[in-house]
């Protein structure tokens, strides 16, 4: 194969990933079954877990909804409605986004807090102390 069909086909000798298609488009593919329309990054350094979210174009005051459940679900809710308006043309984008995470185990769900800069949702939860005493069952026979 030539450089320019090399150019021109770039997944050609492997199966190319649908998302792979549609990189760099906000909030990702609602439709495509791997991927998740908010992308995330989870850390944890020393005593704080960090989720961070790519959230463009939205208004964190007006658009950005964060919970917690009581089973340590904090779940992420954006909407965005954005257009475009020239002489001679106009477009518009809009959606709901949802995304849950799984907080750790010891999460000091009173301290957590969050903020927003440059497209990009942090949400910091103080770690204490996880509880993680294992207990031994017996299992009784019956006769």
């Amino acid at each position: 194969m030539n450089t320019m069909e090399r150019r021109k086909f770039p997944f050609m000798g492997r199966r190319p990933d649908v998302a792979e298609w549609f990189e760099g488009f906000p909030f990702g593919l609602p439709f495509a079954a791997e991927t998740h329309p908010i992308r995330i990054e989870e850390s944890q350094e020393g005593d704080t877990y960090t989720v961070r979210a790519e959230l463009p174009g939205v208004d964190p005051d007006k658009d950005v909804e964060i919970t917690l459940d009581r089973s340590g679900v904090l779940t992420i809710h954006a909407e965005r409605t954005e257009e475009e308006k020239s002489k001679e043309h106009s477009e518009f984008r809009y959606g709901s986004f949802t995304r849950s995470i799984t907080l750790p185990e010891g999460v000091k769900e009173e301290d957590i807090s969050a903020s927003y800069d440059k497209g990009i949702l942090t949400v910091t939860a103080p770690l204490g102390e996880r509880t993680t005493t294992t207990r031994r069952i017996e299992v009784s026979k019956q006769s």
